[in-house]
C-alpha cells in the first residue's frame, strides 16, 4: 500500500494495492501490521457502515471526551470527505483537509483522534465504511456546523440535506466557549 502524508499531522491518504483482472478486483482493505508501519497504532473496536443518497452531508462529528480515531473508505459511490483539526495544541488548529473517496480510486483516510470528520455525497447513493478507535457515545458526540464561515471549507454543493442536529451545529468559535 501507498501512504501519502497530508498538511495536517497524522492525517494520511491510503491507497492499498488492487490486483485488477477481467472477473473484477481484490484488495487488502485492513492489515494491523502494514498500518501500524504507517503510523496508525490504534486498535479498531467498532466498525460503521453507512448509505446516503447525493446531497446528503454528514457532519462534522466528534467525540469530545472520547475522541475517536476513523479508517475511512467509500465501497459504492463517490463522496467529498472532510476533517477539521480540532486539536488545541496543534500547529493546523481548526484547519481542514478534504479528499474525493470512490468506490473506483478505493482510496482510505486516516482521521487520527481529535478531529472533526464529515462528508457530503456526490453520486446517487454512497456506501460510506469506517474503522473506529473507539466506540461511540451518543453522550459524547459533538457537531461542528458544515459551514463554518471562518473554517471556509470549499464544499462541493451549497444546500446539503442535513439532519437537524448538523442544521443546527455550533460554530468553531461557539464551541470554544
Amino acid at each position: 500500500m501507498k501512504v501519502i502524508k497530508t498538511k495536517l499531522d497524522g492525517v494520511l491518504v491510503i491507497e492499498p494495492q488492487t490486483f485488477e483482472d477481467k472477473r473484477g478486483f481484490f484488495l487488502e482493505s485492513f492489515n494491523k501490521d502494514k498500518y501500524v508501519q504507517a503510523g496508525i497504532k490504534f486498535d479498531f473496536v467498532q466498525d460503521n457502515h453507512s448509505s446516503s443518497t447525493r446531497g446528503v452531508l454528514r457532519g462534522l462529528h466528534f467525540q469530545k471526551n472520547k475522541p475517536q480515531g476513523k479508517l475511512v473508505r467509500v465501497v459504492r459511490g463517490e463522496v467529498f470527505d472532510v476533517v477539521v483539526d480540532l486539536r488545541k495544541d496543534s500547529s493546523t488548529f481548526s484547519q481542514w483537509e478534504s479528499i474525493i473517496l470512490t468506490e473506483k480510486n478505493k482510496l482510505q483516510f486516516w482521521v487520527p483522534p481529535g478531529f472533526a470528520h464529515g462528508f457530503v455525497v456526490l453520486s446517487d447513493i454512497a456506501d460510506f465504511e469506517y474503522k473506529c478507535t473507539d466506540y461511540y457515545d451518543p453522550s459524547d458526540e459533538r457537531s461542528l456546523f458544515w459551514n463554518d464561515p471562518n473554517l471556509n471549507i470549499q464544499w462541493p454543493i451549497d444546500n446539503p440535506k442535513l439532519s437537524e442536529k448538523d442544521a443546527n451545529a455550533p460554530l468553531l468559535a461557539d464551541l470554544k466557549k
